[in-house]
C-alpha cells in the first residue's frame, strides 16, 4: 500500500512567477486578423483574380470596340461610353471580393476555428470590427487599383480611334473611383452575410441573389411599380455611383451610393447583434 504524503512549501521558498495577463486590444485582434487573412489560400487568388480580371475584361471590351468602330452602327455610337466599357469587369470583381467576404468569416466555423478565436477575444464584437476593418481596407485597395489601372490602359486602345475620355470630364473620375467604394461594400456585404448565416454556400447564394438574381426578377415587375422598386435594390442603387452619363431610370450618384450603404450598415449592425446573442 503506498502512502502520499502532502509536501508543504517550506517557509521563505520563492513562489512561482504569476503569468502576465495579456489585455486583448483591437490592434492586436487587427493583426491577428491580417495574419489569418494572409495564410488563407484562397486570399491572394481571389486578389489575383479581381486584378486581372477587372484589368484583362477592361482591356480586351476596349480593345474590341475600338477595332469595330469604323463599323459600328450610328445609335451605338450615340450610346457608346468610354468610360462604362473599361470598367465593365468589376461585374466579374464584385462576385470574387463579395465571395472573399463571405469565406473569411464562414470559413472560421467551417474549420472550428471560430471557438479557438472567441476564446481568445470572449467580448466577440473586437473580432467582429477587426474583421470588417480589414477587409474593408483591401478590397478598397484592391478594387481602387484595378479600376484605375482598367480605365487608363482601356482608354489608351480607344485613343487610336479618338473615342477615348480622360479623368477631367464630367462624371469620370467620380466614376472610376467609386468603382473602388462600391466593390468595398460589396465584400463588407459578403461579410456581413457570412456572420449572419455562418455557413459558406448559404451566404454565397444569398449575395449572388441580391446582387444578380434580384434585378432579373426585378424587371417583371408591373411599369407602374418598377420605378418605385428597380432603382432602390442594393446593387442597382450601389452602381449608381458609377454612372457617367445621367439615367432617369435610375437614383443620382451619391443618393444611390448612400441607399446602398444603408443596406450594408443594416446588414453589419445585425449581424453584430446576432454575433453576441448566438452560441459559437
Amino acid at each position: 500500500m503506498t502512502t502520499t504524503i502532502p509536501v508543504t512549501p517550506q517557509a521563505g521558498a520563492p513562489k512561482a512567477a504569476a503569468l502576465p495577463r495579456l489585455k486583448v486590444t483591437l490592434a492586436g485582434v487587427l493583426r491577428s486578423e491580417w495574419l489569418k487573412f494572409r495564410s488563407l489560400r484562397s486570399s491572394p487568388i481571389a486578389v489575383a483574380v479581381t486584378i486581372v480580371g477587372m484589368v484583362a475584361l477592361g482591356w480586351i471590351f476596349s480593345a474590341a470596340d475600338a477595332s469595330r468602330w469604323p463599323e459600328m452602327r450610328p445609335q451605338a455610337k450615340l450610346h457608346f461610353d468610354p468610360t462604362d466599357v473599361s470598367l465593365r469587369g468589376y461585374v466579374l470583381a464584385q462576385l470574387v471580393l463579395g465571395v472573399l467576404g463571405v469565406l473569411i468569416v464562414s470559413g472560421e466555423y467551417g474549420t472550428g476555428m471560430i471557438r479557438a478565436t472567441f476564446s481568445a477575444v470572449p467580448t466577440r464584437l473586437p473580432v467582429f470590427w477587426a474583421k470588417a476593418g480589414m477587409f474593408a481596407v483591401v478590397a478598397f485597395v484592391v478594387g481602387t487599383v484595378s479600376s484605375f489601372a482598367a480605365f487608363l490602359g482601356g482608354q489608351a486602345f480607344l485613343s487610336s480611334q479618338h473615342i477615348e475620355t480622360s479623368l477631367s470630364a464630367p462624371g469620370v473620375f467620380r466614376a472610376v473611383f467609386g468603382v473602388g467604394l462600391y466593390l468595398t461594400l460589396v465584400g463588407l456585404l459578403g461579410v456581413a452575410l457570412g456572420w449572419l448565416i455562418r455557413h459558406t454556400a448559404g451566404a454565397i447564394a444569398t449575395l449572388f441573389g441580391l446582387l444578380l438574381v434580384l434585378p432579373g426578377i426585378a424587371e417583371a415587375l408591373p411599369d407602374s411599380w418598377a420605378p418605385h422598386v428597380v432603382p432602390y435594390l442594393p446593387s442597382n442603387a450601389g452602381q449608381a455611383l458609377l454612372a457617367v452619363r445621367p439615367d432617369s431610370t435610375m437614383l443620382a450618384p451619391w443618393t444611390g451610393f448612400a441607399v446602398f450603404c444603408g443596406y450594408v450598415a443594416v446588414a453589419l449592425v445585425l449581424a453584430g447583434v446576432l454575433l453576441k446573442r448566438r452560441d459559437a
